[in-house]
């Protein structure tokens, strides 16, 4: 059987958006029925059946951001655009490339541009010290209710969205901190797993992000705080458990996939347990 969160991780439906272009690049997908709302932007962008394309005349990152930015604060005032989160994200095809445009995060999944997240696994490996002997777990956050994207659900012990100016290190240190209260001396401790890359409808639009995984051994005397409200609470789980609410789906998409990779590269799980988790660590393919 499937897992849900490795179905929905590319439950997208190419037919049912126009794909979004600045300049010369493919940038973000726009779905069919949010086209009209842009339409009324005639000197911003240009339509067709089949593209939209930022108009030439915004040939600059400021001259871009700008004309975005406008269409962005109208859709928002209307509720066309929800949870407003005043952080830049940068418009780029690749995590290392230059930006062709900065806007409002909460505007990444309408325009369905690329973003970029870390997600850390917190383990403690052998909680009761005592090597060898007992069983590894993972601390698991609950997102705070008031979350504008997935709340109540289980995440990782660390997990955020990478702003424009941050890398991934300085994302984890901050990230870790603000989450979990995980100072920097251990947080700067955390180990690269694999990418996974998501491409899926949501009711804002489309997610399409790649997903840098990191692990991170937390001490057994240890307990995670969070210090910015989003998140709940915090559990220390076992396996059984975590594999568990993975396949009941009580864990976020993103955060079920980083999860399973950790305990993959642990062989702490089977592969065969997660059929089709692997075709997630590339990018998607579409017809």
């Amino acid at each position: 059987m499937t897992l849900p969160c490795i179905t929905d991780a590319r439950r997208f439906d190419v037919h049912a958006h126009l794909p979004f272009w600045i300049d010369a690049e493919q940038v973000g997908w726009i779905r069919s029925t949010d086209v009209p709302l842009l339409a009324r932007w005639p000197d911003v962008f240009a339509i067709d059946s089949t593209r939209i394309t930022l108009a030439p005349v915004f040939n600059t990152v400021d001259l871009r951001s700008a004309a975005l930015g406008s269409v962005i604060g109208a859709l928002a005032a209307e509720g066309r655009i929800p949870g407003w989160r005043n952080e830049t994200y940068a418009i780029r095809n690749a995590f290392d490339a230059p930006p062709l445009a900065y806007i409002e995060r909460a505007a990444s999944r309408f325009f369905g541009t690329m973003t970029y997240a870390v997600h850390l696994n917190g383990v403690v490996e052998y909680a009761d010290g005592a090597p060898r002997k007992a069983a590894p777990q993972l601390w698991i956050a609950r997102r705070s209710d008031t979350k504008a994207t997935d709340p109540g659900m289980l995440d990782n012990v660390v997990a955020g969205g990478i702003g424009w100016g941050f890398g991934i290190e300085a994302t984890i240190i901050k990230e870790c901190w603000e989450e979990a209260g995980i100072p920097e001396e251990i947080a700067a401790r955390a180990t690269a797993g694999r990418t996974a890359h998501v491409l899926q409808s949501l009711p804002e639009g489309t997610q399409a992000e790649q997903i840098f995984i990191y692990d991170l051994a937390l001490p057994a005397d240890f307990a995670p705080r969070n210090q910015d409200g989003e998140v709940g609470e915090h559990r220390l789980a076992r396996i059984d458990d975590v594999a568990r609410w993975i396949e009941e789906g009580a864990m976020t998409v993103d955060a079920s996939l980083a999860t399973l990779d950790c305990l993959l590269r642990r062989r702490w799980i089977d592969e065969d347990a997660c059929p089709g988790i692997e075709t997630l660590f590339a990018p998607p393919v579409l017809a």
